[in-house]
């Protein structure tokens, strides 16, 4: 009879949203449980109040995102290095006179500083822009609390005792029958 408090936040489409849950206004979000026992309609706005859910996090699926970021990050700089390399080789070569040499060694050091610079400052900013998280990061997976998740299970109880009595009250051998002999 019980189910486990985890419940999974589904979208679904506009034209089959329901009453919320909670404030009866229509809404297109579903909490649903992972065996399917139990779902209802909930607002968005819900879902971040913390007296209502807390969202399960996934650590390991988080530090896995950001480890792919880092590698992905690490290959575009080295890619990048690897380009300006290639460059400076090039440049070398084409110059033949010692005293124009070192003047672009020269001016590619302060290119270089410069492109440093640029790199740092992009870091920074990127670093201090503040993260909202997105559609995908939003957390999926909730847990109620324990009023609400014990009025779920209520309300099923209830719904359970509902569907028995009114398979009683069909079959007629639930009441009794007129007496058959005479006293």
């Amino acid at each position: 009879m019980a189910f486990p408090n985890d419940y999974t936040h589904r979208k679904v489409s506009e034209t089959a949203a329901k009453s919320c849950e909670i404030c009866y206004r229509p809404s297109s979000s579903v909490l649903i449980t992972s065996d399917s026992k139990d779902w209802f309609y909930v607002c968005p706005s819900h879902l971040k109040d913390t007296g209502f859910c807390t969202p399960k996090i996934d650590h390991a699926a988080i530090e896995a995102r950001k480890k792919k970021e880092l590698e992905d990050e690490i290959e575009r700089v080295k890619k990048e290095y690897e380009e300006k390399q290639k460059k400076k080789k090039e440049k070398a070569e084409k110059k033949d006179d010692t005293d124009e040499k070192d003047k672009d060694k020269k001016d590619e050091k302060d290119d270089a500083k410069k492109t440093d610079d640029k790199e740092k400052t992009a870091i920074t900013k990127k670093e201090d822009t503040p993260v909202s998280p997105t559609e995908d990061e939003e957390p999926r997976v909730f847990e109620l609390k324990p009023t609400f998740f014990q009025q779920r299970l209520f309300k099923k109880r209830q719904a359970e005792i509902a569907k028995r009595n009114r398979e009683r009250l069909r079959d007629p051998n639930y009441f009794p029958s007129v007496p058959k002999n005479l006293p």
